[in-house]
């Protein structure tokens, strides 16, 4: 299912609400209708930027629950659970100079790895995001990060497999399973919520 700058527009609002609310230790008031929209299950990635700046980001790959519940629960955890970044602050939210971008993944594909080759020509940078599992290790890139770096597809697969943990060239392996997935991405920019496109 495809969605609507308006359903993008939803989403994000949706997405700031749950975090502004969290910050507030309140409980977000749910919408039943807007719930109800949007009840189908979807792995989804929430980003907030600060500046123009990575602030946080965490998702769920796998569609494990209602893109609603998705978005509530990855909006919480991108602003303070994110490893990499101290806590989002209420005063933060309040400058006005954080943007958010949600990403609505489709369920992920398994690739033909039995050859570099065949692997290669089954991927497409600015058109898929990848999952790598390996052993006990597990990496995931969005579909939007390798036009960000100007990686061709083995470099996404590098990258992805050292996201992992693993050792760069560990997707010419047997044992490492490897995903696609693409992602419709609504981001705010100048205070206007749009579709982005990967260039």
């Amino acid at each position: 299912m495809a969605f609507t700058i308006s359903d993008g527009k939803t989403l994000i609002e949706l997405a700031r609400n749950s975090i502004y609310s969290i910050l507030r230790d309140k409980v977000l008031k749910e919408d039943s209708i807007l719930k109800q929209r949007f009840i189908e299950k979807r792995g989804v990635f929430v980003t907030i930027h600060k500046n123009g700046e990575l602030r946080g980001c965490i998702g769920f790959i796998e569609p494990i629950f209602s893109l609603f519940d998705s978005i509530v629960k990855a909006s919480a955890a991108a602003a303070l659970s994110d490893p990499r970044f101290p806590p989002l602050t209420i005063e933060e939210i309040k400058e006005n100079n954080i943007e958010i971008e949600v990403s609505v993944l489709t369920i992920p594909q398994l690739v033909d790895n039995s050859s570099a080759e065949d692997c290669l020509n089954e991927i497409k940078v600015k058109r898929d995001g990848l999952i790598v599992e390996m052993d006990n290790f597990k990496g995931c890139l969005l579909p939007q990060v390798a036009g960000e770096y100007g990686w061709d597809e083995k470099q996404l697969l590098e990258h992805t497999c050292i996201k992992a943990g693993l050792d760069k060239d560990a997707w010419k392996s047997e044992d490492c399973h490897i995903y696609r997935f693409s992602a419709q991405i609504f981001s705010e920019k100048d205070g206007k919520v749009i579709e982005s496109h990967i260039e």
